[in-house]
């Protein structure tokens, strides 16, 4: 069967994925009645609620999976790019079909692009790096920010 909207298909397949991963690290997983929040599902644990955004990407020819933290559409005035309102989603969860596999962390913790190295650097480097196999899990809650009382 020919896929009717590639793009939409490949969201469906993306969100399908982090359900049974994040039931299997101890998650409840809920599903927003819109398709039009800034999340895409989420997940309750100990009394705890994280808005997860979902996306698919791709291996690029390193070996990297490069996530930009924001939307990408094109319509008939051409490409436009909005950057992902941290204050609105937890946690990012990236699925990659060539490793079948979903990749988690904090978007306030990154600049506008995340790079996860699947594949060895050829030139073995180390530093700088973030390895994909480090962000299988979902990260550990952050403590709360301190209180800021007015002064005077």
């Amino acid at each position: 069967m020919p896929l009717v909207h590639p793009t939409k298909t490949k969201g469906d397949l993306a969100v399908a994925h982090p359900y049974t991963d994040l039931m299997e690290q101890g998650y409840l997983v809920l599903w927003p009645a819109t398709e039009h929040a800034p999340f895409d599902v989420v997940a309750y644990r100990d009394g705890k609620f994280s808005r997860v955004q979902v996306k698919y990407r791709s291996l690029n020819a390193r070996g990297v999976l490069d996530i930009e933290l924001g939307s990408v559409w094109s319509d008939r005035h051409g490409m436009h790019r909005r950057p992902m309102d941290k204050s609105e989603v937890d946690i990012v969860c990236v699925y990659c079909p060539a490793t079948r596999t979903c990749y988690y962390f904090r978007p306030h913790g990154h600049g506008n692009r995340v790079m996860l190295r699947v594949v060895p650097a050829k030139n073995n480097q180390a530093k700088g790096v973030h390895l994909a196999e480090d962000f299988r899990r979902v990260p550990a809650d952050e403590p709360e920010p301190p209180v800021r009382l007015p002064l005077g």
